[in-house]
């Protein structure tokens, strides 16, 4: 039995893979959740609003490259992410102007406006698909790892390496200062605190003489942050495809209602469970298994439950147990 192997290859393969993208999913789903606990609709538009916002980073990431700017060891990109966060912001407030600002003078139902949040998601994939096309794309640069596998097994004489990307690095930090910023701002600022009282109790905020249109102005600028941020994180990490981000829709809701929809703390937790979920049911456990079992007993097979191809059904199937068992989630969001 060899326990610090078999350790090092599940935190290899698991608990860091898990954490980034925990955290790149937390993200997403505290941009979906602020929608609804604001504005009151499920946005469906949310993965693709990733996207066309990763897609603003990626082409100013490359303007930056041919003009020989670079970040060091660190991506280029985490330079271009602000300019990217004011264009998606930009086409947030325009896409409120234009479509849901009517329906919300109107006292649509949500239905209504998670109808139109569907128009708005096909634009924006359409779009997404028309600037940048539809394979895959790489705008990394940098350092490719803060740790090799050869490095560690230098450092430590074990024969299974650990290995921990930059992007991976990143993610986490980058990760921690925003929803660090986010929380201060909802808790420490006069703007976070209308829109907490604005999710509340909305006739109650509008009597305090809270500005709602500034509520909601607020509050798409901080979902375009949110959602470029999440976007960003995961396509340095895993790399950027259209499609790719249409397909996230589902495992950031699931992380969103898993935890409280309407619950930023829920959110968070939503997010890791989602994939931690997603990681431990795909991942082949064969390695660790042969660390930790004699040679007579060692497995033959990968010790797989499900291939990577099927690892969105696990976001499925939670969502709907828990929607099924637990409507409100796990820090008590709204139902749903």
């Amino acid at each position: 039995m060899d326990i610090l192997n078999a350790l090092v290859a599940f935190l290899n393969f698991v608990v860091i893979p898990g954490l980034a993208y925990g955290a790149q999913l937390a993200l997403g789903a505290l941009g979906a959740t602020l929608i609804y606990g604001i504005l009151r609709f499920s946005n469906f538009a949310h993965g693709d609003t990733m996207a066309i916002g990763t897609v603003f980073v990626i082409l100013i990431t490359w303007g930056l490259q041919a003009m020989g700017i670079g970040f060091g060891p660190l991506p280029t990109a985490l330079l271009a992410l602000p300019v990217g966060i004011a264009l998606t912001a930009v086409l947030l407030l325009a896409t409120d102007r234009v479509v849901y600002r009517y329906y919300r003078r109107v006292k649509a139902a949500p239905v209504i406006l998670v109808m139109a949040s569907l128009g708005v998601m096909f634009v924006l994939n359409a779009a997404t698909r028309f600037i940048i096309g539809t394979g895959d794309v790489g705008f990394a640069d940098g350092g490719r790892f803060i740790l090799t596998a050869g490095e560690f097994r230098a450092l430590t004489g074990l024969q299974e390496g650990l290995a921990i990307r930059t992007s991976q690095g990143v993610t986490l930090g980058v990760a921690v200062i925003a929803v660090a910023l986010l929380f201060w701002f909802l808790q420490k600022t006069r703007t976070g605190k209308s829109m907490r009282a604005y999710s509340d109790n909305e006739a109650l905020a509008l009597l305090s003489g809270i500005n709602p249109d500034r509520v909601v102005a607020v509050t798409w600028i901080v979902t375009a942050a949110l959602a470029t941020t999440a976007g960003t994180l995961y396509g340095l990490d895993k790399g950027f495809s259209a499609f790719t981000y249409f397909q996230l829709l589902l495992p950031i809701f699931a992380a969103a209602i898993v935890g409280g929809l309407g619950n930023p703390l829920g959110a968070i937790a939503g997010g890791f469970v989602i994939a931690f979920s997603e990681v431990m049911v795909t991942y082949a456990w064969k390695k660790v298994a042969v660390y930790l079992l004699p040679d007579s007993l060692a497995p033959e097979g990968l010790v797989q439950l499900m291939t990577t191809e099927y690892k969105f059904a696990v976001s499925f199937v939670i969502l709907i147990i828990v929607l099924l068992f637990l409507p409100t989630g796990l820090f008590k969001g709204k139902s749903v």
